[in-house]
């Protein structure tokens, strides 16, 4: 829908709670299984200079593959030992390798569940599972 898509304005902005964000035009982005950019919009907080761009809720934010695409590869490569094949795999142990970084420090050394129950569970704690930063 490009421009035309409803995106839901934010309540206030992520940074500093100020209630006043303002229209910041659009940002053309990449997300894999696209073939071309998708126009996402983008406000900023007059208070602190911030800039919040939405994004689908089907992907994590500063990822291109989605939230699905991420999970499908981890359980394939946890449960058969390989990576799915014809994926690109060092993005992947990029994802594997933060996911364990995550499971060790949030869920600390007696997490038994396994690896995917921890993806799920970090989730639910509103955590990206994948993310770099701890």
């Amino acid at each position: 829908m490009g421009r035309d898509f409803p995106w839901t304005r934010p309540k206030k902005c992520p940074c500093c709670g100020n209630w006043k964000v303002w229209g910041h035009g659009f940002a053309s982005t990449i997300f894999q299984g696209f073939d071309d950019p998708l126009l996402l919009k983008r406000y900023r907080c007059p208070s602190c200079g911030c800039i919040i761009k939405l994004r689908p809720l089907s992907h994590f934010s500063r990822f291109q593959s989605s939230k699905h695409t991420i999970r499908s590869a981890l359980v394939y490569r946890i449960t058969k030992d390989r990576w799915p094949p014809g994926s690109a795999g060092s993005r992947q142990r990029h994802w594997l390798c933060n996911l364990k970084r995550q499971v060790k420090a949030h869920l600390t050394e007696e997490w038994r569940d396994g690896l995917a129950a921890a993806f799920d569970y970090l989730m639910s704690l509103g955590r990206i599972p994948v993310s770099r930063s701890i």
